[in-house]
């Protein structure tokens, strides 16, 4: 029988798609102010892999992501979603953008060997976290690169983000390792 224990702390990344860029810097600016030191962006990259999100977003949407220097439990995905989702309808009620939902917010973690993101919505690959919040590992890495799933959503399968991803992957290990030489003083 295993032993239980405590999971290794994981890397907050947040995902912003908008087609406004102030609607970014405002998922920037409130990230920090959740998550805390931001320690990597992506670019904002052209989101156009499907128009499932243009009757609620408009068309040209671009995506980018944030991840952030302190490390979380992994159970702390599920306020973390909660969080973001309140944040998305602040946003809507203020910003006075025509959309009914001009930013999505999806946070999720990175750990060494997967990125996983927090959903609302259920299906079969996804498990069921609590308090309304389900999880999917939409990336796993393997043999020095991340590799998708056949549910993957399609611009997580792109190299630019894979890119984008390897280097979390690298900030990630380089934080927790300190953090590991620091609670070991």
């Amino acid at each position: 029988m295993g032993a239980i224990g405590h999971p290794p702390k994981v890397m907050t990344i947040l995902a912003a798609f908008s087609r406004h860029d102030a609607a970014l810097d405002w998922a920037r600016d409130w990230g920090v102010d959740r998550f805390g030191t931001l320690v990597l962006e992506s670019p904002r990259f052209v989101h156009d892999e499907t128009n499932y999100y243009d009757d609620e977003m408009g068309a040209g949407l671009k995506k980018t992501f944030f991840a952030f220097e302190r490390l979380i439990d992994q159970d702390g995905i599920v306020q973390a979603k909660i969080d973001s989702n309140q944040a998305e309808s602040l946003y809507a009620s203020q910003s006075g953008l025509p959309e009914s939902r001009p930013l999505n917010l999806d946070p999720g973690y990175l750990s060494d060997s997967k990125f996983v993101l927090a959903t609302t919505k259920d299906h079969a690959h996804r498990l069921y976290l609590g308090r309304g919040i389900f999880a999917e590992i939409t990336l796993r890495y393997r043999k020095g690169e991340w590799q998708s799933w056949e549910w993957t959503y399609p611009d997580y399968c792109r190299d630019d983000y894979r890119k984008w991803f390897k280097d979390c992957r690298v900030k990630f290990r380089e934080l927790a390792m300190r953090s590991a030489n620091e609670e070991s003083v």
